[in-house]
């Protein structure tokens, strides 16, 4: 006897909740194992507790009439003993002879010929039934959960049942799911009225969506207590994210868990042909009454005539038992049809996205696949629930909520900071989204967001109503239709970096109050006729316009903003820039910055510009730039930045450009300053610090409106006097020169507010210095040692101005 408990632990399961993963052949074949187990305990029991043959001697020496009477006794009643026939009165009188002989026998005698005919003259198939039953029964329950138990893969399963009921219990998934169902309520709600509405009402439907979007809302903020979730389910959901994220890159690669379940089902199947075929070959063999010859010098008698009291029970319980082995066999091979003519290596949520609306359910394969297959056996709805942990929308939501719990207002609030352009600016930094909670902070007027992925500005961007200046550094983003709309009227300033081309958003070309568009990243690698920007025809108000990329050619397309463009920035990372085509239409263009363009010349588009203000070409490889006498033609050209290039002179002529105010030439090679500069009488703004100047002409001193003047680092010994003639002078730059001494004439710079005279040799300064009614202790920059030699009365009173 198989003990109760032993039983039960054959028939349960390593893991209830396994049950997901078993469909419903496998389940009634377990049903099937479990009454084939028991017709084997019932057999092993009746052949315990009851006597198993009955034999009597057969004194008949002819074979032939001992065959008859035994035969006789078979054709009569199966189910009676030879005991019940000897008392039958209308029998033969030779078998009436036989039972009422005395045999000389006794009960001892009797019982061991019992034994004796039962373990030589019984088939061993009919002694051994029961016990066959059970053990192919057992066979069948271990073949059934085999894979369930193989050591790589019982903790593939353990983790998806695990992942798969934890997905199937979280509050997440109620949520996304109810969601999305209200939404798609909605807009069946939605394009319902609109389709009963009539032409004349069209103008109405919008205010009926909004009131109807707004109503929803309100019941949702209503119901919060069953719908939003707390900062710990919120964490549960995020990890459960990144374990279904984990478990899916791991599994979907292998394809193991499917061959083993094949291979469980093949030995399922032989092992049912072989008990099948075996069994109905050995079942007739299952006889009643047997002949055992016993040796004569035991008991006197040769024969006995034996009746196999369970013979006839043990047949039909071996019928049965073959019969529901073909049930069993029958499933099995349902089974292996159901393998080799499904394909259970890919699995599409199609019908999930149909039902959910959520599109980006991606399909699985392998494994996995395999997986949701069983589990899908069991009940659909697991894998429905499932798919929205497979979803990035859902993904989405969930970290948008965390995020909004995490940054909360205030917490936003105090990291306002005023930017470079004095507007007061929000900076997110790699954060996993942008949070809801941004858009209630109305006083921002800037919002810059760094490397943050999976943007989309939500139509709640209405609320800052100050907000003029988007940012955007390597975070892609994309817009509601209601943001759309907003940013398309107000937004000002728009600066994007990125990576690709591709990342350029298509919404940057409709903004129509736009006024700067600072644009960073490649744009273009080779001359093509392809444009490397589309059409910028709908920015009407677009003024400034940046690149900082590494172009070849100026981007044809800023011809559609000729009208408006005042500013053209190009940046071009040390690229060499060759087409200028575009540059001459920009006819309103006022500034042009043409930086690290590898140019060796001015370009000759640059003057056709009539209304160019300012030119800046800063880091190139001018090494002269005589094309300065074609500038005239710039008549309202103040400003001209040759910084960081290789130019060795000045131009005789550069006293042609009339309305020139600025001139930047530092960190060149210029040794030597022509006196036709000093003609330029509008001059302003002087900056030839980092060259190779050894002296200053005396005629700097017609420069009668030069207020800033920069020699610093360069290689003066000594200054002019008809220097300290410039009386407007406001900033004087020496440092790092070769100066010994500082004219008294100093006194005569009435206007002058600092004064660097820092890395010179000089020993002292003249007392004059404090003639200077405007300089200040702190902006007069000098060596340690010289200020210490100025008198205290002198430190004192430019201290305390």
């Amino acid at each position: 006897m198989i003990p109760v408990n032993e039983f039960r632990n054959i028939t349960s399961e390593q893991n209830p909740q396994f049950r997901v993963l078993k469909p419903w052949w496998d389940v009634l074949s377990e049903y099937l194992a479990i009454t084939m187990l028991m017709i084997g305990v019932f057999g092993c029991t009746l052949q315990l507790t009851q006597d198993k043959i009955s034999c009597l001697p057969n004194r008949l020496t002819d074979t032939s009439h001992r065959d008859r009477d035994c035969n006789y006794l078979r054709q009569h009643n199966e189910n009676k003993s030879l005991w019940e026939f000897a008392i039958i009165k209308h029998h033969s009188p030779d078998i009436v002879e036989i039972f009422g002989r005395k045999n000389g026998l006794d009960l001892h005698q009797y019982e061991f010929v019992n034994h004796f005919c039962y373990e030589r003259a019984v088939h061993w198939y009919g002694k051994y039934f029961p016990y066959l039953v059970i053990i192919h029964s057992m066979i069948f329950m271990v073949a059934s959960s085999f894979w369930f138990k193989f050591p790589g893969t019982l903790s593939k399963i353990e983790m998806f049942v695990i992942i798969l009921g934890k997905c199937f219990d979280s509050p997440w998934t109620t949520r996304a799911i109810s969601e999305v169902s209200e939404e798609r309520r909605e807009e069946r709600r939605v394009v319902w009225r609109r389709n009963t509405r009539t032409k004349s009402a069209t103008d109405n439907d919008d205010d009926m969506v909004s009131l109807i979007r707004s109503s929803i809302k309100d019941q949702k903020l209503s119901e919060s207590g069953a719908s939003l979730l707390d900062k710990k389910e919120g964490e549960q959901a995020k990890a459960l994210f990144e374990k279904v994220k984990k478990f899916r890159t791991n599994v979907e690669k292998a394809d193991l868990l499917y061959y083993m379940y094949v291979l469980q089902t093949v030995l399922k199947v032989f092992k049912f042909a072989l008990i099948t075929v075996y069994s109905i070959i050995l079942v007739p063999n299952i006889q009643i009454v047997v002949i055992c010859s016993v040796p004569p010098d035991l008991t006197g008698f040769e024969a006995f005539c034996c009746n196999n009291n369970k013979a006839h029970l043990f047949s039909k319980l071996a019928y049965g038992y073959i019969c529901f082995v073909g049930v069993y066999g029958l499933l099995c091979i349902y089974s292996l049809y159901w393998l080799f003519h499904r394909p259970l290596k890919e699995y599409s949520f199609e019908a999930v996205r149909l039902e959910t609306g959520i599109n980006d359910i991606p399909d699985v394969e392998n494994d996995f696949a395999f997986l949701l297959h069983l589990s899908d056996q069991y009940d659909a709805l697991y894998s429905k629930r499932f798919a929205v942990f497979l979803s990035e929308v859902s993904e989405c939501r969930l970290r948008q909520m965390n995020l909004n719990n995490e940054w909360t207002a205030n917490k936003l609030r105090a990291r306002l900071e005023h930017n470079a352009s004095k507007r007061l600016e929000l900076h997110l930094f790699k954060l996993p989204g942008l949070p809801d909670t941004v858009f209630e902070i109305s006083e921002v007027e800037s919002l810059k967001l760094e490397m943050i992925s999976n943007v989309t500005v939500p139509g709640s961007v209405t609320q800052l109503t100050a907000l003029q200046e988007i940012v955007l550094i390597n975070s892609p983003a994309k817009l509601q239709l209601e943001a759309f709309n907003y940013l398309r009227e107000n937004l000002k300033v728009l600066r994007l970096t990125f990576e690709v081309p591709e990342q350029l958003p298509l919404w940057m070309y409709n903004l129509q109050s736009l006024e700067e568009l600072h644009l960073s990243g490649p744009l273009s690698n080779e001359l093509s006729r392809s444009p490397i920007l589309d059409t910028l025809r709908k920015l009407k108000n677009l003024r400034v316009l940046t690149f900082c990329s590494k172009l070849i050619k100026i981007p044809p397309s800023i011809v559609d903003v000729s009208n408006s463009l005042l500013r053209l920035c190009i940046h071009n990372e040390v690229t060499r820039l060759q087409v200028f085509n575009s540059l001459k239409k920009l006819v309103n263009l006022a500034t042009l910055e043409l930086r690290g363009c590898c140019l060796d010349r001015i370009p000759s588009a640059t003057f056709s510009l009539s209304q160019l203000q300012e030119l800046d070409l800063r880091e190139n490889r001018l090494v002269a730039f005589e094309e300065i006498f074609s500038l005239q033609h710039c008549r309202r050209l103040t400003t001209l930045k040759l910084w960081y290039n290789d130019i060795k002179g000045i131009p005789q002529h550069i006293n042609k450009l009339c309305a020139l105010e600025t001139l930047n030439v530092s960190w060149n090679k210029i040794g030597m300053i022509p006196l036709s500069l000093c003609l330029c009488a509008n001059l302003r703004h002087l900056d030839l610090s980092h060259n190779q100047l050894t002296s200053l002409p005396k005629e700097i001193n017609v420069l009668k409106c030069l207020q800033f003047l920069s020699v610093a680092f360069n290689f003066l010994r000594s200054l002019p006097e008809e220097l300290f003639s410039c009386k407007r002078l406001k900033v004087l730059a020496l440092g790092n020169n070769s100066i010994s001494t500082l004219s008294p004439q100093v006194r005569n710079l009435a206007q002058l507010v600092r004064l660097e005279l820092n890395g010179n040799k000089l020993e002292s300064l003249p007392a004059e210095i404090v003639d200077c009614p405007l300089l200040k202790l702190a902006a007069l920059v000098v060596d340690d040692n010289v200020m210490d030699m100025l008198p205290p009365d002198v430190k004192d009173r430019l201290k305390h101005r």
